[in-house]
């Protein structure tokens, strides 16, 4: 299995190294995500088709939304930078197509980039370029406590 957060087949950028160092948690990398862009303005990620379906073979909507929550999160804390934290506290998600085999690829881009909050919106399309999902997250921005 190759490592979901190795990066080595796409072009470097701060944001990418930022994304790697960090990680993108156990339920992203348990389902395949692999990060492909990465920036304050756009943030592109790809996840399999198998192993993220329902029990009829069809993409699970859940699915898409780890992808758009693991997409936006991300994209809010790079915004936040050091000292702060984002953390989700709304995501909804329409699905209008279902991805039945191959990848899927994630483009985050912000809706509202605040001090203290961040809206940004996911479209997931398939292979075809077909949008499958759209998902709007909003994150909250807060400091971290000093360490003491």
């Amino acid at each position: 299995m190759t490592d979901p957060a190795d990066t080595s087949t796409v072009q470097r950028s701060p944001g990418l190294d930022w994304a790697a160092e960090r990680g993108m948690g156990a339920l992203a990398e348990k389902m395949g995500l692999r990060w492909v862009e990465f920036s304050v303005d756009r943030c592109v990620a790809t996840m399999p088709v198998e192993g993220n379906t329902q029990p009829v073979g069809l993409m699970h909507g859940g699915a898409y939304v780890v992808l758009g929550e693991s997409l936006g999160s991300m994209a809010a804390n790079l915004h936040a930078g050091p000292g702060r934290l984002a953390v989700g506290v709304d995501i909804n998600a329409t699905h209008t197509r279902s991805a039945t085999s191959g990848v899927v690829t994630g483009v985050c881009t912000p809706v509202h980039l605040g001090r203290s909050i961040t809206v940004h919106e996911i479209v997931v399309s398939d292979e075809q370029g077909r949008r499958c999902s759209t998902i709007r997250i909003t994150n909250m921005i807060k400091d971290l406590p000093d360490a003491r």
